[in-house]
């Protein structure tokens, strides 16, 4: 019986060892093709915006990343800080790492020609946001703010408060979305003759940049009663230079995004008005066209997000603490 006893000991200990490595064996070898496969189906995608000193932008990328982290793949983030180059450099680096899919908001709309056909070449999906690049047949999708009836809709504002004006115009002309929006709003207000336009300041839709700009035109004497913004970044930027020169109470400040500030501005009088972006619906949609791309689905060329304008009147709807 002892040694009985013992012999079934040893055997029950074999039979349990071999269960425990042929777990091993499945985990080891069965599960590695099944990794792999996961591996294969996991995409990387790059995004690189003109900048991310505007929330605008991490509003987009953040909705980008939610819906990849969702889905299981990875997003890598490059900030060009509005610098050409540095993008075209940026955007090489992430060919190189191997990315499936390209987000991009071009910092100079004309001179990305040559990195996006290389991306092209590589078979890798290029969606642009926010702005245009020169040659649109080299995005898969371009998704934008409707940034021509942006200057529309400030401009016919503007005309129901003024009769004549001297306008300051603060432009963005390497950013097709600023071009775009300076002339919607010079194209509703031509025809006024006792409207005229004194000043074309270029800020690159930064603040840091509107600010001085404005002062020196301050300083040098120009005449002006209203300024109209390409964005809003720009317009803080203008409101801070008319305080610190009293010409705040005199001066209508007209600009584009209905960022949380600028509406902060409106309710307080601040700011006459400001066309509305809409940064996470832009941010949505280019993660959808990104997984029906990946999908091998078809999806629009072009597709415009509408604008809404922002006064007085209506801003507590928009909510003043956040983007809309």
């Amino acid at each position: 019986m002892k040694f009985k006893d013992k012999k079934s000991f040893w055997f029950l200990l074999v039979i349990v060892n071999i269960f425990i490595m042929g777990i091993l064996l499945w985990v080891i070898y069965g599960n590695a093709g099944y990794s792999l496969n996961q591996t294969k189906k996991t995409h990387l995608i790059g995004a690189s915006y003109m900048t991310m000193n505007n929330e605008f932008y991490k509003i987009v990328s953040e909705e980008i990343s939610a819906r990849a982290e969702a889905e299981g793949d990875r997003l890598i983030l490059r900030d060009p800080a509005l610098d050409a180059s540095r993008q075209i450099e940026q955007i090489r680096e992430m060919l190189g790492l191997g990315i499936d899919v390209l987000v991009v908001t071009p910092v100079d709309w004309k001179s990305l020609e040559s990195v996006l056909e290389e991306a092209r070449a590589k078979g890798i999906l290029i969606i642009v946001v926010d702005t245009n690049v020169n040659r649109e047949e080299l995005a898969d999708c371009t998704i934008i703010s409707d940034n021509y009836n942006a200057g529309v809709l400030v401009g016919q504002y503007f005309l129901k408060q003024c009769d004549k004006a001297r306008v300051v115009l603060m432009i963005h002309e390497s950013a097709k979305s600023g071009q775009d929006r300076v002339r919607g709003f010079l194209d509703t207000i031509k025809g006024h003759k006792d409207i005229e336009v004194v000043e074309k300041i270029e800020c690159e839709g930064q603040l840091e940049i509107a600010m001085p700009g404005l002062q020196e035109a301050i300083n040098r004497g120009v005449e002006f009663d209203n300024v109209f913004c390409l964005n809003d970044l720009a317009s803080v930027g203008v409101v801070a230079a008319l305080e610190e020169n009293h010409l705040l109470g005199s001066t209508g400040v007209y600009g584009v995004d209905a960022s949380p500030d600028s509406k902060a501005l409106i309710k307080e009088n601040m700011m006459m008005a400001s066309a509305a972006q809409f940064p996470s619906k832009i941010g949505s949609k280019a993660a959808d066209v990104i997984y029906k791309l990946l999908d091998g689905e078809k999806v629009e060329k072009r597709i415009l997000v509408p604008v809404e304008l922002v006064t007085r009147d209506n801003v507590d709807g928009f909510g003043i603490d956040r983007w809309q």
